[in-house]
């Protein structure tokens, strides 16, 4: 076989050589293996420029050439308008055909192919010798000795190709044909020989026939008569050609018809893709540039003169280098080619200069383009403009780092810069402060003036802090109304306390707004120094913090050094805060009940529930410690809905038992009457527990009257129309507002025990709570003394008038199995 003969290296440098003559001469050109003894062509070498169509047109044509009487094989020029150099071996065998044409393109005239000129028959004479040359000196082995001409038996050359193959002669009647056009057809060679058209199909099919007969012949060239989607006998789609070529005679005269329909669904799957990948080129919103090897640029697309602003004319030839910003050193270049060379690929951003002169980023993608032999041929860049992305990520970065409403540096900054600044202030052996600042009150601003008016006089602040301060501070805001300063290399605390009143002084001037209403504010401030107060950016802004709470504790509008004792209040307050988050989800607390008596005659009236907690790590807890905790971190709500269910199932067991008692009373937190759902949660828990209305006692502080008194107000009266007693606990402590006390719906005014604890010797207390027995007598109200200890505490209320009593002379709080003195069983129950 002539293709195993052959070299490798050999066909490349052929393949090299047709492509530069076709490109230099204007021809397509062939390089054909033709295996006589099996009938078959094939394609050794095709130029760059040839399309499939005319492949296949050097191959029919090539066929009628060879298959032509033996006179005529050997002229060069065939009735098709292809020019066909046969080629043989050292014994005179047809091993090869080299196959030239040169396109049309005269529209007018529908020939395919035009005659060749002198210099491109003389540039194929040339070439085919130098092929013949070499394959005249290859050995092939011993060979058969056929006569090409005479032992071709043309019905078995047909009947090799897949293809449908047919011949007809002037008069239309069909004189051959080949197995495929049998089998598709569904009709034997003796149904199809010697009839024609009309005597086969249907009169249109049979006309189209004809008249793509007619067209060959009236041109006298090969034609593509149709293309058409049809069926195969598996039923699969596929796309068939037919091609209609004259057979002419040695005197040049037309003797048939020569017919082919193939299969063309491959070649129309790539035209399909070659089609979409053009709109996908000239439509994608990325700029494509193609260069050459040497790096001209061959094509853009439309994208490229949208972003770049160079037309297509205005670039072809050139080096992509003309987009050069300038911005890239040339070690940037060098690494890019070597990247792209070794790995066929580099990705990254480039800074390029547009048409007019701008400057902008891109984001790119270089890709080589290799060949069979792994030699590069083209490149291939895909760019974006990221103007707009840049853009995007510098505005994300600014609120990052910066808060948006003051341009200060915000927490995530803060700490960045103080963790600079801490290494430099360790090496250079120098203290650094760190001033937390709040402003006092700040809520009632927003509250009352709202928070437009709020974030005015907070811009307006941060503008006069910026200031106070050096060139060498920073400052920044945290969240909300904290700021936070960091005073680099201080000398002593008497250059912070500088500071600090600089900052204070800040808060001396009002505050003016649009409507000319002016506002002053104070704040308080904490001091960290590093490294005495923290060794790094989280202990000192936390130590700071807590200096900050401290001054607000002392009264506000002042400020205070951080001390070690504040950490070991503030670690002990976050353990405990932990440990009550756990106790209310793993239900760890549990109520003990302290009795109430009549003073009369100290029969027992009912009970107040009071929660206990006991953690397994941290011990017994007071209520003192983590009820106000419980108010701060906002689980009093939680807490008090869990102690107000227990009380109430409590008392559904004590009657299921027989027990007795008038009212179980339960404390409620100020925060509690605050939710607007209060009376919603009571009355679903007493529908859950079924206690009955007349054994609950809610007790209310007066503290709850400073919020929303009315809404209160409210509540309680729907609280008390549902049966529930109501009373004030701690009466003389709080809000004591009398315009409110006589609008409350209540029943009770407990003595707190404050008072009690001193009577008789204490006079005020006396006095105080014999005001208190005759306030509540002249609102119709029972009066009950909390805390009594002793029998001359108690001789006194009752000879005042004091109705109830509880306190240790009675009875401490107790778990309930130990209160059966104080439950007496109903009537009739042993």
């Amino acid at each position: 076989m002539l293709k195993e003969a052959i070299s490798q290296t050999q066909l490349r440098e052929w393949q090299q050589e047709i492509n530069d003559i076709s490109a230099e001469f204007r021809l397509t050109i062939t390089f054909d293996q033709i295996d006589v003894a099996a009938h078959s062509l094939q394609t050794l070498c095709i130029s760059q420029n040839a399309k499939d169509l005319t492949s296949r047109q050097h191959q029919i044509s090539l066929l009628q050439h060879i298959s032509a009487p033996s006179d005529h094989v050997e002229s060069s020029q065939s009735c098709s308008e292809v020019y066909h150099q046969l080629i043989r071996d050292a014994q005179g065998q047809l091993v090869a055909a080299v196959n030239f044409s040169s396109a049309n393109d005269d529209r007018e005239k529908p020939k395919l192919f035009t005659p060749l000129s002198a210099i491109q028959i003389r540039i194929a004479t040339m070439l085919s010798k130098a092929i013949s040359v070499y394959i005249s000196t290859i050995d092939f082995g011993e060979q058969p000795n056929v006569s090409v001409a005479h032992d071709v038996d043309l019905q078995a050359f047909i009947d090799a190709f897949d293809e449908h193959i047919w011949i007809k002669n002037l008069e239309g009647i069909y004189i051959a044909c080949n197995k495929s056009v049998e089998r598709s057809w569904q009709k034997s060679k003796q149904q199809i020989v010697g009839k024609n058209d009309h005597d086969l199909f249907d009169s249109r099919t049979a006309e189209a026939f004809i008249e793509g007969d007619e067209l060959a012949i009236n041109t006298g060239s090969t034609v593509v008569v149709s293309e058409c989607e049809d069926v195969d006998a598996n039923y699969n789609k596929v796309w068939l050609e037919t091609i209609k070529a004259p057979i002419k005679d040695e005197q040049g005269q037309l003797t048939a018809v020569l017919g082919m329909t193939r299969n063309i669904a491959e070649h129309k799957e790539a035209q399909e893709q070659l089609i979409l990948a053009a709109n996908v080129f000239q439509n994608a919103v990325e700029g494509v540039v193609i260069t050459d090897k040497d790096g001209n640029i061959t094509d853009i697309n439309q994208a490229f003169t949208d972003i770049t602003g160079y037309s297509r004319d205005e670039v072809l030839g050139r080096n992509p280098n003309i987009l050069s910003s300038g911005r890239h050193p040339k070690r940037f270049f060098e690494r890019l080619w070597n990247t792209l060379l070794v790995q066929g690929k580099w990705h990254g951003e480039i800074w390029n200069r547009r048409k007019h002169g701008a400057i902008f980023p891109q984001s790119i993608t270089i890709s080589a383009v290799f060949d069979k032999q792994n030699i590069i041929q083209y490149y291939v860049a895909v760019f974006a403009d990221i103007s707009v992305q840049k853009q995007n990520e510098e505005k994300l970065k600014n609120l990052a780092y910066f808060d948006p409403l003051t341009q200060l540096p915000n927490r995530m900054q803060f700490m960045s810069l103080v963790e600079q600044e801490l290494n430099h202030s360790n090496r250079a052996k120098k203290q650094l402060a760190i001033l937390f600042l709040d402003i006092d009150f700040f809520k009632h601003i927003n509250d009352s003036l709202g928070h437009v008016i709020g974030d005015e006089i907070l811009v307006e602040l941060s503008k006069r802090l910026s200031y106070a301060l050096s060139d060498f501070d920073v400052l920044a805001r945290l969240s909300g109304d904290e700021f936070v300063v960091m005073l680099p290399g201080i000398m002593s605390t008497d250059s912070v306390t500088s500071s600090v009143d600089k900052i204070r002084s800040v808060f001396e001037r009002p505050f003016i707004l649009d409507n000319a209403q002016s506002v002053r504010l104070t704040a308080s401030m904490g001091v960290a120094i590093y490294p005495s107060d923290g060794d790094d950016h989280d202990s000192l802004l936390r130590n700071a913090d807590a200096a900050m709470h401290r001054a607000k504790l002392d009264g506000r509008n002042n400020y205070a050094f951080y001390t070690e004792s504040m950490t070991k209040q503030a670690v002990e307050q976050l353990k405990l805060q932990t440990a009550l988050h756990h106790a209310l989800a793993n239900e760890d607390f549990y109520l003990v009940y302290q009795p109430k008596l009549t003073l009369k005659n100290l029969s027992p009236c009912g009970f107040e529930a009071l929660i206990r907690w006991h953690d397994p790590i941290l011990g017994d807890i007071s209520p003192a410690e983590f009820i106000p905790l419980a108010e701060k971190i906002g689980l009093i709500w939680d807490i008090g809905l869990w102690v107000l269910k227990a009380a109430c199932l409590q008392g559904v067991e004590w009657l299921t038992e027989g027990k007795t008692f008038e009212r179980i009373s339960v404390n409620v937190a100020s925060l509690q009457m605050q939710r607007n759902d209060f009376v919603d949660k009571v009355r679903q828990i007493l529908l859950e527990t079924g206690l009955p209305t007349k054994h609950l006692e809610l007790e209310v502080t007066e503290s709850c009257m400073m919020h929303n008194p009315e809404a209160i107000i409210h509540d309680l009266k729907l609280l008390g129309g549902m049966g529930i007693a109501l009373s004030i606990d701690d009466f003389g402590t709080g809000y004591s507002s009398l315009n409110y006390l006589k609008r409350l719906p209540i029943d009770k005014l407990k003595i707190d025990q404050s008072f009690v604890g001193d009577i008789p010797h204490d006079a005020n207390n006396t006095a105080i709570a014999k005001a208190v027995i005759a306030l509540g007598h002249a609102l119709n109200l029972q009066i009950i003394a909390e805390g009594v200890e002793t029998e001359e505490q108690a001789d006194f209320l009752r000879r005042n008038g004091c109705d109830l009593a509880q306190g240790y002379l009675y009875s401490r709080p107790k778990l309930p199995d130990a209160l059966t003195e104080f439950l007496p069983l109903v009537n009739g129950i042993k």
